[in-house]
């Protein structure tokens, strides 16, 4: 199985800790590629083609990125909405994921006991996720669990190899 990290990090070899690493041990893995769109699309400028055509020649597709403010960073989104088009993702000509696997890779600041209904958040990481739920289901992709870093601000070095090993297994799967 191709997979395709997609990963959306603002400064992802500056201030990222913990989606670089995970990206590294992703890019290790010889069934996967991975693009780091902030440094692929600078000046926030995506080449639609280009993304599509890698979307294609995958059988699984990760997006890979910071939670911030229970979302994702602002050129994910970006993303979306060039990329996704009418006629080729979904729509009765748009059958690009069908047949895909398509899941999330997030990282938050917070532990996870933050994200429980009697948390500080108030909601399961899986409510916070349903958007990326529903895109899936939209563009007649096939779900798969989310992979999920909690506690990326203050993560130990143990932590954070026992999750890239983790990513690595899981998409291996």
């Amino acid at each position: 199985m191709k997979t395709l990290v997609l990963v959306f990090h603002p400064d992802l070899k500056g201030q990222s800790h913990v989606n670089k690493a995970l990206a590294e041990a992703a890019a290790k893995l010889d069934n996967v590629t991975v693009r780091d769109e902030y440094a692929l699309y600078p000046d926030g400028k995506i080449d639609v083609a280009a993304e599509q055509k890698a979307i294609e020649e995958a059988d699984r597709v990760v997006f890979q990125f910071p939670l911030y403010w229970f979302s994702s960073p602002a050129l994910l989104k970006s993303w979306e909405d060039e990329v996704l088009q009418h006629g080729w993702a979904y729509g009765s000509e748009g059958h690009a994921f069908e047949g895909k696997e398509f899941g999330v890779a997030v990282s938050t600041g917070s532990p996870e006991t933050a994200y429980q209904p009697d948390g500080s958040n108030k909601f399961v990481i899986d409510q916070v996720l349903t958007p990326f739920q529903g895109t899936a289901n939209y563009v007649s992709a096939t779900w798969i669990k989310p992979f999920v870093t909690f506690g990326a601000f203050g993560i130990t070095d143990e932590a954070l190899s026992a999750a890239t090993k983790a990513y690595q297994e899981a998409l291996s799967a």
